[in-house]
């Protein structure tokens, strides 16, 4: 394997896993991307042009697609739209991109016999009580629950047909929550850290009571290159960290950790079927592939995410305003914290 194409790599994880690739093997890479408001060019500044090639379009190009796929080795597909919420509020773009693109890719890959590893999340298994003592595994059955993680299901249901139907040599992976650098700013970890750096007081669905699995974004990618270089083929591999928290503590600790008072958030009304827990059981990752996490000290992982975002003020600055405009068209409003009523 010499070359790969990484869709959706100007966005937040599939950026984190060029930068990886590209530090860490001889590999030339193509990101194919359509910069929709997620995707940030900044996010590739410094790249070596020798062996870096960036492409503007859409994954549901074929002829586009076609030309791409039939001069490289291998397609990692991490192009997606990813947010719960904006799922909720209009549905079609994500059957656009998750459904219609993922089929766009592997007819592709089939044609050229090109290895295609698919990128997926822990929500298409739906959620777990809080006092559930088991996790998600390759086998848990499929439940989602919102516009976004039953599109990824249909992406993932998709690509085992073909692995089934046409032989399509491919791979795929189940991660938890990523956080890290160049993540945008409507996702819960960023949002909070620059609402504080901005003066704006922390915003907590609910009594922040869910827990989700956080795992940083150089360890999702160390993990898909292992996968991509030593899986077996028709294979799922689930990715976690074993890094549980609920949402509540993670804000508080983002507090703690810019040293402002642990309780200065506010709640907000919460989102409709807002998934319980997620937990990643990623056993066979590590047995069979011997994979581990580097980053296992979430405290340690969360005050580096922060100085990263203090530092970086001109990469996430102009998204800010947007982002918080929508949330407020949206109708997010405030709630008493000790009464859950709606101020």
């Amino acid at each position: 394997m010499r070359s790969i194409v990484v869709t959706g790599g100007a966005g937040f994880i599939g950026s984190n896993f060029v930068h990886h690739v590209l530090r860490n093997t001889d590999l030339t890479v193509t990101v194919l991307d359509k910069l929709t408001y997620a995707g940030n060019v900044a996010s590739l500044e410094g790249l070596p042009p020798n062996r870096f090639t960036f492409v503007r379009g859409d994954i549901a190009d074929d002829e586009l697609v076609d030309e791409l796929v039939g001069t490289h080795d291998a397609v990692v597909h991490f192009a997606a739209e990813s947010h719960n919420d904006n799922s909720l509020h209009d549905p079609a773009p994500f059957l656009q991109t998750n459904v219609i693109g993922t089929y766009t890719l592997i007819e592709a890959c089939r044609r050229h016999g090109t290895r295609f590893h698919h990128i997926s999340t822990d929500e298409v298994y739906g959620d777990l009580e809080l006092d559930d003592p088991e996790r998600f595994t390759e086998s848990t059955p499929y439940n989602p629950s919102s516009p976004y993680s039953s599109t990824k299901a249909a992406s993932d249901l998709l690509v085992r047909a073909w692995v089934r139907s046409f032989g399509l040599r491919a791979t795929l992976s189940n991660c938890s929550n990523n956080y890290g650098p160049y993540q945008h700013v409507e996702k819960f970890i960023p949002r909070q850290i620059t609402n504080v750096l901005t003066g704006v007081r922390p915003k907590l669905y609910g009594a922040g009571e869910n827990v989700r699995d956080w795992i940083h974004a150089d360890d999702h990618s160390s993990a898909v290159l292992t996968i991509l270089t030593s899986g077996v083929l028709g294979e799922t591999y689930l990715i976690g960290a074993d890094g549980e928290q609920n949402n509540r503590a993670v804000v508080e600790l983002i507090l703690e950790l810019v040293g402002q008072p642990a309780d200065a958030y506010d709640h907000v009304v919460d989102r409709a079927g807002h998934d319980l827990r997620y937990a990643i059981d990623w056993s066979k990752l590590r047995t069979e592939l011997g994979w581990r996490p580097r980053f296992s000290d979430f405290r340690a992982g969360l005050e580096a995410t922060i100085a990263w975002y203090r530092d970086n003020e001109a990469w996430w600055g102009p998204q800010k305003a947007t982002t918080e405009a929508r949330y407020a068209a949206q109708g997010q409003v405030a709630l008493d914290a000790a009464e859950g009523r709606v101020q």
